[in-house]
């Protein structure tokens, strides 16, 4: 089996399936990641249907993780309505971030994970249900009217103090995730919202192909938020557009990157977060079982 330090992330079902791929075969997702030999996985809870159906179904799941002898080091809830100026809809997703937890902590997660938070935008309709609210995705987005920024920054932080003291109710880390379009999309981003929020468990999830795509230095990145850095999301992207490809088919310099990371002695987790539509990724099995074997060579072997 693979080094349980190696997550099978929820890209895996999501390229195969669509997003989101049906919650309720989350227990086929798990049999296929196990059958790729990973003994360490990645699951999500996107918005209040799919996340409470997860919920739902979360004793099943944890006797298929006992069956199959998996583990989940981190969870993810995907509630962008956390960052709503709708106090009724801030509180309703404070709910469901809370069930998340509960999830997370009675499935033996370190910590939950959600994309950092979305900007205060107003949409034709609703929020797209989309992974990356990138150009297409925010070219008719719009501020409301009378918009002020302090008072939104300041119960963004308030909100993200919340959270923090949730997930720290359940002994869990809270991980945010850069993406394109959102608030914390670079490390500059997330240094800021950390230094406003000061809690000692707001983490960063290093993407490599999100922080790359909009033009950061990996080496120099992990290097100034590596105190925050337990969870490292990994593939590779041109620096064009957001895209999660293979391990060395993009333009990341995974010598100087993997240089870092082994002299600072990093001791967290590696997600293989491969795929999505975006991708064009042909042979996923492939590509995981991959990246797998080159994280074992670049990084397990010469901490071991």
């Amino acid at each position: 089996m693979i080094d349980t330090k190696i997550v099978c992330c929820y890209l895996f079902p999501i390229t195969k399936y669509g997003y989101p791929p049906a919650a309720e075969n989350t227990l086929t997702y798990l049999e296929e990641m196990h059958s790729l030999g990973f003994s360490s996985v990645e699951l999500e809870g996107i918005r209040d249907e799919h996340l409470n159906k997860v919920y739902e179904m979360r004793f099943d799941i944890k006797k298929k993780f006992e069956e199959l002898k998996l583990t989940m080091p981190y969870y993810c809830a995907v509630l962008p309505g956390l960052s709503s100026m709708d106090q009724k809809e801030r509180n309703k997703n404070l709910e469901l971030f809370e069930k998340g937890c509960e999830i997370a902590s009675f499935l033996g997660s370190k910590g939950i994970l959600d994309n950092g938070p979305l900007p205060p935008f107003q949409f034709p309709k609703e929020i797209p249900i989309v992974r990356h609210y990138d150009e297409d995705s925010l070219r008719y987005a719009f501020l409301p009217e009378n918009f002020s920024w302090k008072s939104f920054w300041d119960q963004l932080v308030d909100t993200y103090k919340t959270l923090c003291e949730v997930a720290a109710k359940y002994n869990l880390e809270y991980q945010v995730h850069p993406a394109v379009g959102v608030l914390a999309s670079s490390t500059d981003g997330f240094l800021c919202l950390a230094n406003a929020v000061k809690k000692e468990n707001l983490k960063f999830n290093f993407d490599t192909a999100n922080l790359f795509a909009i033009k950061e230095n990996l080496q120099l990145s992990f290097l100034r938020v590596k105190d925050f850095v337990s969870y490292i999301h990994i593939s590779d992207n041109r620096g064009c557009k957001v895209e999660h490809l293979e391990v060395g088919s993009g333009l990341i310099n995974w010598d100087n990157f993997f240089e870092s990371i082994n002299k600072s002695g990093y001791d967290g987790h590696f997600g293989i977060d491969i795929g999505g539509a975006e991708s064009g990724v042909r042979k996923l099995n492939v590509a995981y079982l991959s990246a797998a074997n080159y994280l074992e060579e670049k990084w397990l072997k010469k901490n071991s």
